[in-house]
């Protein structure tokens, strides 16, 4: 059972750069349920679009699987598809150790194999559904276009790429707004002010987020035509790209 995130619920000498070690995947649904709005109906939803989307005799990619909700959510939409397998990947060992216990807890035709690797060392190919659920934004800027390249050729004609992301907005008044109403999302889930300014301070340098039009232009610049956001709840959403 998921534990309670407490983790900067103390005053810390010294705030460590977020990492996804043991003591994060310990209490990682309770921090993604109380810290990103939205994120259950983006995972619902990503069952939907793989209904429609995968294709027989295909590979799908869960790249920074964490604990495996988007594949999980993935395999559960391939019942009146044959021959898929989901591939789903993750950096953190203490994540790729938890995502396979929890994928292995679950009975499904599909198989999933869990790899632990740096997603940019994955060469996507013969894909029909690919998930980056909340990963770009914690691969530095110059790799983001690599990676997003390497998934656009991999891809199978009518193809999607799922791309959930924390954005930031050029317009000051409306990037505070948001902000501040995520703010009060983390407060009505309980998270004090010094937990959030700890995690803040922890993340900063971290997580790099891109603007809406940021993700756009490389999302183009690596061949995809059709992009739009399909979800967006506050400074967190999800763009749905489909390959020709």
């Amino acid at each position: 059972m998921a534990q309670t995130d407490n983790i900067y619920n103390k005053p810390l000498d010294k705030v460590a750069g977020f990492t996804f070690d043991e003591q994060v995947v310990q209490v990682f649904p309770d921090m993604i349920k109380r810290s990103v709005p939205g994120y259950e109906k983006m995972i619902a939803t990503i069952a939907m679009l793989t209904e429609r989307s995968a294709q027989n005799n295909t590979n799908l990619y869960d790249l920074g699987c964490s604990l495996g909700a988007a594949t999980l959510s993935m395999r559960s939409a391939l019942k009146e598809k044959t021959g898929c397998q989901i591939i789903a990947v993750d950096n953190s060992e203490a994540m790729v150790k938890r995502c396979t216990e929890t994928i292995q807890a679950y009975r499904s035709e599909t198989p999933v194999t869990v790899l632990q690797d740096d997603i940019c060392n994955i060469n996507i190919e013969n894909a029909s559904v690919v998930v980056l659920n909340f990963t770009l934004q914690f691969l530095t800027p110059e790799k983001r276009l690599e990676l997003l390249t390497n998934i656009y050729n991999g891809l199978l004609p009518g193809g999607i790429l799922v791309l959930s992301e924390k954005f930031v907005f050029e317009d000051k008044l409306s990037h505070q707004l948001l902000i501040d109403l995520h703010l009060d999302f983390k407060r009505n889930n309980g998270y004090s002010e010094l937990e959030i300014s700890q995690k803040r301070s922890s993340l900063e340098n971290v997580l790099i987020a891109d603007t809406v039009e940021q993700h756009y232009q490389r999302l183009q610049t690596a061949g995809f035509k059709h992009n739009n956001l399909w979800y967006q709840c506050f400074n967190f959403g999800s763009i749905i790209s489909i390959k020709d």
